[in-house]
């Protein structure tokens, strides 16, 4: 019965989400706007001025400031899932791609049978172009930016890189040996003659020249990934230089990075109103997964880091700013998830979803532009079977469970998972690295944490953001209910797709990362 109520209310909303898409501004014959999507890579919760950070975010303070900020806005606790389900709309089991990332060598991309979200605003007449971080697999060029909905494209391939050389090294373990190459692409080609440009700036660049060029009678969407805040730690001296304060040089670094990073969305904005395209523009800025606190990150208050399912790992930076916003200068504390952007957007552009398969995310444009009470009412972080955190907690090893195979209304309890149902969050398994990281300024605080952790767990994130309170022993039918949840999403899982690296995706010493097969 459990099971049955919530599929039709799933129904229920997915049909009250497109009836708010009818009624949008481009359904109802408005302008078609143009639509500018920033991703930052690996921004913390505490890394912007507006959460308190020492760190100095002018920019991203003052759009939104003037826009909606998003404070109860989640994402993945990894980049390739996150991008994954910006682009397709649907949760990562359901592309089985909830292991991970894709790595250089892995044969494999987000599924070629799966409508993205440049196609589906190609479609209705958009110009598409993508500068940035891809990420999404490249092994065969069909899996390419520019195969996949966009015009133009300008960035590198695959995770991280040189800042400056953009040499990504990665070691090919059918070949046990370790490669460093270029991964920088102008479209499909490999772009060595940018060597020596500060990554950041470069993107930002060449975001401001598709946008002076842009003709404004034709509806533009520009999705700019960032490399920054991704490690390495790099930065030219003039952003690190205001904050010598900072006392730990990798938080100095990186406020520096930030720094930058803030710079490059300021002249991108600055580039929207110079054109005149910001009177019909919708602007959203949004990080791909919680900070890196191995890397200078921070998401304080919120426990844990990238790679967990706590809070500081899912729980995102995010705003969407411009003027088509109906009541602007707000905070909305209204649910929404990654997943979300595409029915959003497309519904905003004026787009239809009947060519993509069945949607997990929901249209919020009425969410964020009116105040409307948000049509998701719950959230399924992830299902992994095969989790492994490459980067756990030195300071605490998990033990509870592991190896074991627990069953509770139906779902594996040691299994890595996580779901959202209102104001609960119950996790399951080893949810990653469960530090609670102090704040960055505060020097002499050491990270701090709980133990042990059990096999399930229960926070309400409403009144316990900083997931500091387990209840799951007092709110046991909470727990039934989501695990069976739990049950329901991992019917419809796709088994994972984890292939082993392909020896063939050598670039050899004088090559670029590419397709190969």
């Amino acid at each position: 019965m459990e099971s049955t109520f919530a599929v039709t209310m799933g129904q229920r909303l997915h049909f009250f989400a497109l009836l708010l898409t009818l009624c949008s501004p481009a359904a109802s014959g408005s302008r078609q706007p143009h639509i500018v999507f920033i991703l930052a890579d690996d921004l913390g919760w505490y890394d912007v001025g507006y959460h308190g950070a020492e760190i100095e975010t002018p920019n991203l303070d003052k759009l939104s400031a003037a826009g909606v900020r998003l404070d109860n806005y989640y994402v993945q606790p990894l980049c390739t899932p996150s991008r994954n389900q910006l682009m397709t709309g649907r949760y990562q089991i359901h592309t089985g791609m909830q292991h991970q990332i894709i790595w250089p060598c892995q044969p494999y991309c987000v599924p070629l049978d799966e409508v993205l979200l440049p196609q589906l605003l190609s479609q209705v007449g958009y110009a598409t172009h993508m500068v940035g971080k891809w990420h999404l697999g490249m092994y065969k060029k069909d899996c390419l930016p520019t195969r996949r909905g966009f015009d133009s494209y300008f960035g590198y391939l695959t995770g991280s890189e040189d800042y400056y050389t953009h040499m990504r090294c990665s070691h090919i373990a059918a070949l046990n040996l370790s490669r460093c190459s270029l991964d920088l692409r102008e479209d499909e080609a490999p772009a060595p003659e940018y060597k020596g440009r500060y990554s950041t700036e470069l993107f930002g660049q060449r975001a401001v020249q598709i946008i002076a060029k842009h003709d404004p009678k034709k509806p533009l969407f520009l999705y700019v990934a960032l490399q920054a805040v991704h490690a390495p730690l790099q930065v030219p001296d003039r952003y690190v230089a205001p904050y010598a304060f900072i006392r730990d040089p990798q938080r100095r670094t990186y406020a520096g990075m930030v720094a930058a990073m803030d710079e490059a969305v300021g002249n991108i904005s600055l580039a929207l109103r110079e054109a005149g395209l910001w009177e019909n523009a919708v602007l959203v800025f949004s990080t791909d997964n919680g900070g890196q606190t191995l890397s200078g990150g921070s998401n304080w208050p919120l426990r844990g880091r990238k790679w967990s399912l706590w809070e500081g790992g899912v729980r995102g930076v995010g705003f969407v700013t411009g003027p088509l916003i109906k009541r602007p200068r707000r905070t909305s504390r209204e649910l929404v998830h990654v997943s979300d952007w595409l029915p959003t957007l497309v519904g905003l552009a004026g787009g239809r979803l009947n060519a993509t398969k069945p949607l997990d995310g929901f249209d919020v444009w009425n969410t964020i532009s009116q105040g409307f009470a948000s049509p998701r009412l719950e959230l399924l972080h992830n299902i992994d079977p095969m989790y492994d955190d490459v980067a756990p907690c030195s300071e605490w090893k998990h033990r509870n469970g592991t190896g074991k195979a627990v069953f509770r209304s139906g779902f594996n309890v040691s299994i890595h998972a996580a779901i959202r149902s209102s104001n609960w969050k119950l996790l399951t398994g080893y949810p990653g690295c469960a530090t609670w990281f102090p704040r960055p300024d505060r020097n002499g605080s050491s990270p701090h944490w709980h133990e042990p952790l059990k096999s399930i767990m229960l926070f309400d994130v409403e009144k316990d953001p900083e997931e500091r309170n387990e209840v799951s022993a007092s709110h046991p039918a909470v727990v039934d209910r989501l695990l069976a949840r739990l049950h329901h999403h991992q019917q419809s899982a796709l088994p994972v797709f984890f292939p082993d690296d392909d020896p063939r995706c050598d670039p050899g010493p004088a090559g670029a990362w590419g397709p190969w097969a």
